[in-house]
């Protein structure tokens, strides 16, 4: 009874343990990689300062406005000659100014340099959103690479099990046989060495479980429990339209939408260099205060002066010795080798996804005929399990058949996840990666 005892609380243990394991969805990784994942985390910084750099206080738009003060004293031996002949001398004369202003500057034309300016920064925003968007877009890729794997493991470390279970059982079987008398050592022997081979390769899978989950958590910014599972399921469309997702590649593809973008802000610096070649007109103002006071020598004590000033300038740089010139070239250069980039990426792109889209018909269908191996692996080992109970088929047999089901089942786990991660990778080159549901 206490045997029994101990063995039905091991098991309560065990299955408690496992019901408390946190299921990590595919909704939920997501989820947590877009808040804890230190990548995104740094791209959304970068976002942040490209805010900041297109706000209209960094556009130039707005003027500027200083205060200036200061203060000087003197202390002087002074001699003054007067026009009646006579002479004063004065030993530590002391004088002493004040003074205080404001100035305003603000540039009225500036040969629309400042628009240009502007709008440009408003481009480079949308173009941080876009490299923002690629690092998301890349983490998804590496957490379900991760995910799957876990999965993946998980399964094949089930499959050992019950691997490791069935030599067991035939260890038994066999220790029995040769307790009455019906079968040699040798076959304990054989089963038992298979019971090692399991055992070992129980313990791998293990490990490698544990790595993987570790390497997961990590992409999750270390915001999971060490013990946590994984879905098993997986649910492939076979429904995609091919020339749909082609047309997709070339509007929605990251890499597309970010060279578009560039070759905008490009056009942009091509007419902010030009902007030079116009005159730049400002408008200046100030308000000021100052106090003297003078020494015995001067004809007033002191003065006070308070008053407003104001102006125009006009300012235009006819010629700066060709760099003007050599900028709006440089910028034409520029924006020609986008363009050239555009239709480059646009070929390989397109081949990218035709390549993407044969790899994942191509897996998914290596997954198919993995599948109905199983099935055939299974009946064959469920044939061969009945002639070795009664005799008819040796342990070799008997265990090439319980590896040949073993295989297929690891061959069936690795193909049915690396089917889905092909699945993911075209979704992610036709640029729909982040518009459908994990």
């Amino acid at each position: 009874m206490n045997i029994k005892f101990v063995f039905l609380s091991l098991v309560l243990i065990t299955q408690t343990s496992l019901f408390a394991q946190e299921l990590i969805t595919p909704e939920k990784a997501v989820s947590l990689a877009l808040d804890n994942n230190y990548g995104i985390k740094l791209a959304k910084t970068d976002v942040e300062i490209a805010e900041n750099n297109a706000d209209i206080l960094n556009s130039g738009f707005l003027p500027t406005l200083t205060g200036n003060a200061g203060a000087n004293y003197n202390l002087d031996d002074t001699e003054v000659g007067f026009s009646d002949g006579t002479d004063r001398v004065l030993k530590g004369a002391e004088s002493s100014s004040y003074n205080a202003s404001t100035n305003l500057n603000y540039t009225l034309f500036d040969g629309l340099g400042r628009s240009y300016d502007y709008k440009q920064s408003k481009e480079n925003l949308q173009l941080t959103e876009l490299q923002a968007r690629e690092t998301i877009e890349n983490t998804i890729i590496q957490l379900f690479s991760i995910y799957y794997n876990v999965a993946e493991l998980h399964e094949n470390s089930s499959a050992i099990t019950q691997t490791l279970a069935i030599s067991k059982d035939r260890l038994v079987r066999a220790q029995y046989q040769f307790d009455y008398g019906q079968s040699t050592k040798l076959a304990s022997l054989n089963a038992e060495v298979d019971i090692n081979n399991d055992s070992i390769s129980l313990m791998n899978a293990q490990q490698q479980l544990q790595n993987a989950k570790r390497d997961l958590n990590f992409v999750l910014g270390n915001s999971l429990a060490p013990d946590f599972s994984v879905e098993s399921d997986i649910a492939f469309n076979t429904l995609y339209d091919k020339e749909e997702l082609l047309q997709n590649v070339k509007t929605s593809n990251i890499n597309i939408l970010q060279v578009n973008k560039n070759i905008d802000i490009n056009t942009l610096s091509v007419k902010s260099q030009a902007s030079a070649y116009l005159p730049t007109i400002g408008l200046t103002g100030s308000y000021g205060w100052n106090k003297n006071n003078n020494n015995a020598a001067s004809f007033s004590s002191y003065s006070i002066n308070t008053g407003f000033s104001g102006g125009v300038n006009f300012s235009w740089n006819l010629f700066d010795g060709g760099s003007t010139i050599t900028n709006v070239r440089n910028a034409k250069v520029n924006l020609e080798a986008q363009n050239i980039q555009k239709e480059q990426l646009l070929v390989s792109v397109e081949r990218d996804f035709n390549n993407a889209w044969d790899d994942y018909q191509n897996k998914l269908n290596i997954f198919k005929l993995q599948e109905d191996n199983i099935k055939t692996a299974q009946n064959n080992f469920d044939r061969t399990e009945e002639k070795f109970k009664i005799g008819q088929v040796n342990s070799i047999e008997f265990r090439q058949a319980q590896l040949n089901l073993l295989n297929a089942e690891l061959s069936r786990n690795q193909a049915k996840y690396t089917a889905k991660v092909a699945e993911l990778l075209m979704l992610q080159i036709s640029g729909q990666l982040l518009n459908v549901r994990f």
